[in-house]
């Protein structure tokens, strides 16, 4: 598992528009966006980290060792990151409005999982939500329903 993730982030820079990627690929830039606001605060806490699995967990379908280390992995790469981009520059190519929408949701409830949104989460969330095109009305009302549930 290690080696596949290695090999994928050496990809991100080779990766054509018209390529297709394979549904790991999507689910590690999207593992490396949820690090990104975890860590953005600098206290990935254990309430971030189960509610980091959880979400890993329903959209990758896998096993609890291969949930971590993909975490573990995609900590690694979000520090050694220069952007944003080479994460959401997957998002970008291979997902529809409606994908990004699910992501956005996902990014809050990384964030309000301590049930405590820091400033610099938002602030994640809200480049994130740029760079992938989501519009500011619709990262709102994401915002909105993953806070008042």
């Amino acid at each position: 598992m290690i080696k596949f993730i290695d090999q994928f982030f050496e990809r991100f820079n080779q990766i054509e528009d018209n390529e297709v990627l394979s549904t790991d690929d999507l689910h590690l830039a999207t593992a490396a966006l949820l690090v990104e606001v975890a860590v953005s605060d600098q206290n990935f806490d254990e309430c971030e980290r189960k509610q980091l699995k959880k979400l890993l967990a329903s959209e990758c379908q896998l096993n609890t060792e291969e949930i971590a280390q993909l975490i573990n992995e995609a900590e690694k790469k979000s520090k050694s990151a220069s952007s944003l981009f080479e994460f959401t520059h997957i998002i970008n190519t291979h997902c529809d409005y409606t994908q990004k929408l699910s992501l956005v949701n996902s990014l809050w409830k990384v964030a309000y999982a301590d049930n405590e949104l820091d400033s610099y989460e938002e602030h994640i969330i809200r480049r994130i939500a740029d760079l992938i095109h989501v519009s500011h009305r619709d990262f709102i009302q994401e915002k909105i329903s993953v806070r008042d549930k």
